[in-house]
């Protein structure tokens, strides 16, 4: 049996009409065109038994819903089912003989009435909006089962449609939350070409590029789309890297892509589906088993409707030739003869299996609606009495009357489940997660594994409960930077194709896939696998470490060497060398030098409050007094030798006068040194700027005025020490103390001049180092230079220690021009 978009395919009369378009053909018979003939009208063969099986689920629920006694009660429903053979073009004439009848010629009247009152179908989007927007004029309510385009939502361009089925805004969301889920970054993508994948597959990416997920590729297959170019496609998705092809395509166009994988060998794909195949159980087969196993998609809720099993109807004919490949005409020789004793229960095709009724039932409930509303309507329970139908369709049915009731149905049906639509036309967007797995038998069954609910809280319309989340291949286009890492863009790629740069010094990043490192906070620093903030090391100069030890070593034997200069000047205080030394001054000098060494211990260890302080009043006030004892002493030197009167004629006095030197000289740097801690004393502080690795705990200087005062004043009486030593270089030379004084002073000179750019140099603890090591050198040099060769004479040439060698040759000895030191 042939199909025609022009006429009926099946028809009853009724007090109310219900019009059904369904692509129960899905191939059109091309036909020739003639400029002088009418055209010959469509053709349509090639029977869809799924298609076959929509239109006998809406004849059921008719018949259902007119043996019911509750529902529009002495009301018969009639039907008119045209076959819109799956285009857009028999859609337009199914629509205009839904409308208007099937009649070629005008006649000489028009009624200005439909003969449906409204309309159930079509299955394609893209054949629906043709539907819709006809209807639409004459505001005739259309409702579909099975198109999910997001573009039938809008009300001004389609303000009499509905839909029992969800609109593929909420499925493509779907989709892009399901591959998120599952980290499948990198995608490929396959849709029809009309307005269901299109549009579908706009919407997915759109999601998709919101969740990060990048679509490799994005292929179009229309239903007339030759063999060469679906074999194109199939060749674009095996040379594609991603594991994960997301097939948005229509029932026909996956046939014909599935038969071109299979001829390619297109295996080791995982495939993600939309809701027009993803339950097609003539996919499920051992054919298409090695391409299609463990597909994963979401689907309409199942349902089950109580009664509808085998078709009784003309078409029974034409179903029985093609379910059992049989003729019942005897004259055709090539194929078998049906005898009509066929078992239909022992076929498995589209239209025999019951168990997977989703489309169908959004079918029963698209007739249900319109019952619903033409109940509402007619006023059907209000009174006892029967209503009258004949009387009340002529003035009641209007088109706009019956759009407005079916907006406003809210019923359930014996199942439990139900039915209403939005403002937009829509039902409540309810999915099933469904996963094709083998059972023990080896046959491919669909298990329900999660589902969506757009309705729910923003982050929990989304649930797996039979998968977890390890499963499936990993498509990605680049492998997952690990924590440490960051992704950094390539040229020209998708933003999900990156290359993994380690985090820099002091940045983290503790996830995989991060997109950019995180700075550690100010006091912190990231590790080696720069995915943690440690604590940065504390920077300063300790006991422990090598070079602390070295210099407390040297600090103590300084002091120490210091200590024994003093006991060998203490035991030997009666002899003429030490006499002649100023032995006052010498034990004042040895005094402050034991300071000076022992005062570079307070830059040794963590600073704190107090140490700061000391160190640096304690290096000012110990050096002053050192470097007094030496200018006082130089002083009394050459005020001795340069005398031309008699012993008696010094003043006697001298002593004291040394003595108010050495605390004049000193008292001055305390004073500094009171002023600097009262107004801005040092403190100990973390220096983060200097090295970002680490902290340098070093001591503030609070006044650098205050320090550079303190270490002028050092330096000046230094220089006048040299002065003094340098114009006294000429004294006897078996006595010239000036001499060593002069030596002395030069190195003490040369070391703190060189310490002044090396102390500015210097990074962190090596700061402090300098300044210990400067206390040291100048240390050692003074004591050295000033007090070696006493202790020479002292301990190895005791036979130079006599009253006659210090005098020499000299007229007046230093013993006699200075008789009160003996």
């Amino acid at each position: 049996m042939l199909g025609s978009p022009e006429f009926p395919l099946l028809s009853k009369s009724g007090d109310i009409i219900i019009g059904g378009a369904f692509s129960v053909h899905s191939q059109i018979v091309a036909s020739s065109f003639s400029l002088s003939d009418a055209p010959d009208p469509l053709i349509c063969t090639r029977l869809n038994f799924r298609e076959f099986r929509f239109a006998q689920t809406m004849i059921f629920a008719i018949e259902e819903i007119n043996k019911s006694s509750s529902l529009l009660p002495n009301v018969s429903v009639g039907y008119k089912i045209f076959d819109s053979c799956g285009s857009t073009l028999p859609s337009t004439r199914a629509a205009m003989g839904l409308i208007n009848g099937q009649e070629r010629t005008f006649g000489n009247t028009c009624s200005g009435h439909s003969t449906v009152h409204a309309i159930v179908g079509t299955s394609e989007s893209s054949s629906t909006l043709v539907l819709s927007q006809i209807a639409g004029i004459f505001q005739i309510p259309v409702i579909s089962h099975f198109s999910t385009c997001a573009c039938l939502s809008n009300r001004k361009e389609h303000p009499s449609f509905f839909r029992t089925i969800p609109s593929d805004y909420y499925q493509s969301r779907a989709l892009a939350q399901l591959v998120k889920y599952f980290g499948w970054t990198w995608v490929g993508a396959v849709r029809s070409d009309n307005d269901y994948g299109n549009n579908g597959m706009a919407t997915f990416i759109e999601a998709a590029t919101k969740e990060g997920i990048c679509v490799e590729y994005s292929e179009a297959i229309a239903r007339t789309a030759s063999k060469e170019q679906v074999e194109r496609v199939v060749r674009v998705i095996s040379r594609g890297s991603a594991k994960v092809l997301i097939a948005f395509l229509s029932y026909d166009e996956m046939d014909a892509l599935l038969e071109a994988a299979l001829s390619q060998n297109l295996t080791g794909l995982q495939w993600v589906g939309s809701e027009s195949w993803i339950t097609a159980h003539h996919l499920a087969t051992m054919k298409y088993s090695g391409i299609l196993y463990g597909s994963i998609g979401f689907a309409i809720k199942k349902a089950k409707i109580v009664g509808f099993q085998d078709p009784q109807n003309h078409i029974l004919k034409e179903f029985w030739e093609e379910t059992f490949g049989c003729s019942f005409q005897s004259s055709l020789q090539e194929t078998k003869q049906c005898s009509g004793s066929e078992r239909l229960r022992d076929i498995k095709n589209p239209f025999t299996d019951v168990s997977e009724l989703r489309i169908s039932n959004n079918v029963y409930k698209a007739v249900y609606a319109v019952a619903h509303a033409m109940h509402s309507m007619l006023k059907c329970g209000e009174n006892s009495e029967a209503v009258n139908a004949s009387c009340t369709l002529k003035s009641i049915l209007q088109p706009k009357e019956v759009v407005k009731h079916i907006q406003d149905v809210n019923f359930s049906l014996e199942s439990g489940e139900k039915v209403y639509f939005d403002e937009r036309g829509d039902p409540a967007a309810t999915y099933q997660l469904v996963n094709w797995q083998m059972n023990s038998a080896g046959d491919i069954v669909f298990v329900v594994v999660g589902s969506y609910d757009a309705s729910l809280q923003s982050g929990k319309e989304f649930t797996i409960n039979g998968l977890n989340i390890t499963w499936g291949p990993i498509s990605v286009c680049s492998e997952s930077c690990p924590p440490g890492f960051r992704q950094a863009m390539i040229k020209g790629k998708p933003i999900c194709c990156f290359s993994c740069i380690t985090c820099a010094a002091g940045e983290i990043s503790n996830s995989t896939n991060s997109a950019e490192c995180s700075p550690c906070p100010l006091e912190y620093w990231s590790n080696e696998d720069h995915n943690k903030c440690v604590p940065k090391v504390l920077e300063f100069l300790s006991y422990e470490e090598t070079m602390g030890t070295l210099l407390t070593a040297f600090s103590l034997f300084g002091a120490g060497l210091t200590l024994v200069v003093s006991f060998v000047f203490c035991w030997f205080r009666h002899t003429p060398l030490v006499k002649a030394s100023n032995s006052e001054l010498s034990f004042f000098l040895l005094f402050s030098l034991t300071l000076c060494f022992l005062c570079s211990l307070t830059f040794i260890g963590r600073p704190t409050d107090w140490s700061c302080m000391l160190r640096h009043v304690a290096f000012g006030i110990t050096f002053a007094l050192c470097i007094s004892c030496i200018l006082t002493k130089t002083i009394t030197v050459v005020i001795a030798f340069k005398a031309r009167t008699p012993v008696n004629t010094v003043p006697q006095c001298l002593a004291s006068y040394q003595r108010m030197g050495v605390v004049g000289g000193t008292f001055l740097q305390v004073l500094v040194c009171v002023v600097w801690l009262a107004l801005a004393p040092p403190f100990p502080h973390k220096n983060t700027i200097y090295a970002a690795e680490r902290i340098i705990l070093e001591c503030n200087l609070g006044s650098s005025i205050g320090f550079w005062v303190v270490l002028g004043y050092i330096g000046l009486l230094a220089v006048l020490c040299l002065i003094l030593a340098f114009l006294a270089r000429k004294l006897p030379d078996n006595f010239n103390e000036a001499k060593f004084i002069t030596f002395s002073m030069l190195i003490f000179s040369a070391v703190w001049v060189t310490f002044i750019p090396a102390y500015v140099s210097s990074p962190g603890k090596f700061t402090v180092a300098v300044e210990i090591f400067a206390i040291l050198a100048s240390s050692f040099g003074l004591l050295f230079c000033i007090f070696a060769p006493k202790c020479y004479i002292l301990l190895l040439k005791p036979e130079r220690n006599t009253k006659n060698h210090m005098m020499g040759r000299d007229l007046w000895s230093y013993q006699e021009r200075m008789p009160y030191t003996f």
